[in-house]
C-alpha cells in the first residue's frame, strides 16, 4: 500500500535533522569548494553510494540538485531532499536515467546549481565510477569534486549491494573533500568518457586512504 509522501516525508525529515544533530563533524577542504562556490562556479560532487547519509547536513549555502529514483522509496527521499533546500532530477540508471542526467545538467546551467550524484549507484557494482557525473561536469562544464565521507562508527548492511553505511549517533565523521578539477575530455565521446571513469576512479580511491 501507497503511503502518501505528505504523511511519511515531514517525519523522516525531523529524524534526520535529529540524528545527524549528534554527529560530530569534520571536514578537509571545504575551503576550496567555498571559494569556488563565492565565484558561482558550478561543480558535480561525486561520493559513494554507502556513504552518502550525513552529506547534507553539511551542504550550507550549496544550491544542489541531485538524481533519485523514480522509485516509491525516491519519491519519499525527494520530499525530505526537498525539505533540506535540495532540487532533485528524477531518474535512475534503469528507469529514465538519461532523462534525469539531461534534466539536472540543464538545472545546473540555467539555475546556476551544483550537482551531486553516487558515482556507483542506485545498483553498483560497488565502488565502481559510472558516467553520470562526467555527463554532467561536460555538459555544463563544471568542476568534478570527489568526495568521500569517512564515518568513525557505523552500522554496514552487509546484505545491501553497497554495504550501506548508517553512522551511529554522537559518532565522529570526516568529509574529505578533494581538489576540483575539470574534465579534459572535450566530448563524450565513449572513449574520452572512459578515460575520465578511469581518472575519477583514481581520484576517489586515493581519497579513501587520507
Amino acid at each position: 500500500m501507497k503511503i502518501s509522501p505528505s504523511l511519511v516525508c515531514p517525519p523522516l525529515y525531523g529524524l534526520y535533522k535529529a540524528w545527524c544533530s549528534t554527529l560530530h563533524y569534520n571536514e578537509s577542504g571545504r575551503e576550496e569548494i567555498d571559494a569556488l562556490w563565492a565565484r558561482k562556479e558550478p561543480m558535480v560532487f561525486a561520493l559513494w553510494h554507502d556513504e552518502l547519509f550525513p552529506l547534507m547536513h553539511v551542504k550550507r549555502d550549496l544550491a544542489i540538485v541531485t538524481v533519485v529514483s523514480q522509485s516509491q522509496d525516491g519519491e519519499y527521499l525527494a520530499g525530505v531532499l526537498s525539505r533540506l533546500g535540495l532540487h532533485t532530477a528524477r531518474g535512475s540508471s534503469s528507469r529514465g536515467g538519461v532523462k534525469a542526467l539531461l534534466q539536472a545538467s540543464r538545472m545546473m546551467r540555467n539555475q546556476g546549481l551544483c550537482g551531486c550524484i553516487t558515482v556507483d549507484g542506485p545498483r553498483g557494482p560497488r565502488h565502481k565510477v559510472k558516467e553520470g557525473a562526467i555527463f554532467l561536469a561536460q555538459r555544463t562544464p563544471a568542476h568534478v569534486v570527489p568526495v568521500r565521507i569517512l564515518m568513525a562508527n557505523s552500522k554496514k548492511f552487509e546484505k545491501a549491494w553497497d554495504k550501506f553505511q548508517l553512522p551511529l549517533p554522537f559518532s565522529d565523521i570526516h568529509i574529505h573533500y578533494g581538489k576540483p578539477y575539470t574534465l579534459e575530455a572535450n566530448s563524450l565521446e565513449a572513449e574520452e568518457v572512459t578515460r575520465e571513469v578511469g581518472v575519477l576512479q583514481n581520484k576517489l580511491d586515493a581519497l579513501g586512504k587520507a
